[in-house]
């Protein structure tokens, strides 16, 4: 834990009691926390603009900010897998005027870096799950093989010149071509971007050969054509991309991966500033026009039980939990 987290808890709890003692009710009065927000709220997204964590904030930015009486800035922070911008909200003032959202990558990064810096389960506090998304295989559209165990079999025969594009150590597309290589039982060559955004600008352009990523991101450039698709990475298919098989159908079981996103404040945020922060997400997600765009993505939004604080922090320890043993199994660390 930070060393000022403490002093912060401390202060934000004599916040609370105040407020309980001015309104009667153990603290559900608004109290210091009445006029909030009365400045604009930032959204860290710590991926490039454009990627799938980035489009999944920007589509609930408005219908919360709306929900809130106040405005939302979305700003993106890239590097590190994510690590550098939690590690900036991490020590942000814990006012609710700091926001990270932060997909599956904040679960693996204690076991992925030595050196973290910062706690998930310490540092901050969740606000609720907002969105599994499914992952796909997807591949340059003048690469050869034609279906899933075409590939397997082909980057086992060119190991040393296949290239498999990521957004970085800790990043989705990175776990998801871990679990590929294990599967496949093959090492290969990995290219990392400052976010799947270039990453996939790159695979449309042909300058690498495949990588893991979200249907957020990969849906439209699927149904375009300008990438060739070899599987889900779900148990089931997706409605938006009905003719992809899952990689269970495809002979690759091993594979199987969603990406769950979150949004978090820093620890010490006063409850009730997390309740409406909690409060409008909610709102958001119940929004049909969000609703309508996560499906053309691939996804939607999770049960409103899940966008909770409580469940949030729940599916979080016991995401780290799991991912701590994956990654100690592959070997793999950052630096």
């Amino acid at each position: 834990m930070r060393p000022n987290t403490v002093p912060r808890m401390i202060a934000a709890l004599a916040a609370v009691s105040l407020v309980a003692a001015c309104s009667g009710e153990n603290g559900t009065g608004d109290g210091s926390t009445e006029g909030y927000p009365d400045q604009n709220i930032t959204i860290v997204v710590p991926f490039s603009a454009g990627g799938p964590t980035d489009t999944v904030t920007r589509m609930i930015a408005e219908p919360m900010a709306a929900a809130l009486g106040g405005k939302i800035v979305v700003q993106n922070v890239e590097g590190a897998g994510g690590t550098v911008a939690a590690g900036q909200v991490a020590t942000a003032r814990p006012d609710g005027y700091t926001v990270l959202m932060h997909h599956i990558g904040m679960s693996t990064a204690p076991a992925l870096y030595k050196d973290l810096g910062f706690q998930p389960l310490e540092d901050f506090a969740t606000v609720g799950l907002v969105t599994e998304v499914p992952m796909t295989v997807v591949a340059r559209t003048g690469l050869a093989p034609a279906t899933l165990a075409d590939l397997t079999a082909y980057v086992k025969a060119n190991a040393g010149t296949v290239t498999l594009a990521n957004a970085g150590i800790g990043a989705a597309s990175h776990l998801c071509g871990l679990l590929f290589q294990v599967a496949a039982g093959v090492k290969l060559q990995e290219v990392p971007y400052q976010g799947t955004g270039p990453a996939l600008t790159d695979l449309v352009g042909g300058q690498v050969d495949f990588m893991c990523d979200q249907t957020t991101n990969t849906t439209g450039q699927i149904t375009a054509g300008k990438v060739k698709a070899y599987a889900v990475t779900t148990p089931e298919r997706v409605k938006s991309l009905p003719d992809v098989p899952t990689t269970t159908e495809a002979g690759m079981p091993q594979l199987q991966v969603s990406v769950w996103h979150g949004l978090y404040v820093p620890a010490g945020t006063p409850p009730e500033v997390v309740r409406k922060l909690s409060g409008a997400l909610a709102t958001a997600l119940a929004d049909p026009a969000v609703i309508d765009q996560m499906a053309k993505l691939g996804t939607a939004p999770v049960v409103a039980a899940d966008a909770t604080p409580e469940a949030h922090r729940a599916h979080l320890q016991e995401q780290i939990t799991t991912w701590a043993k994956v990654i100690a199994d592959a070997g793999v660390q950052a630096s």
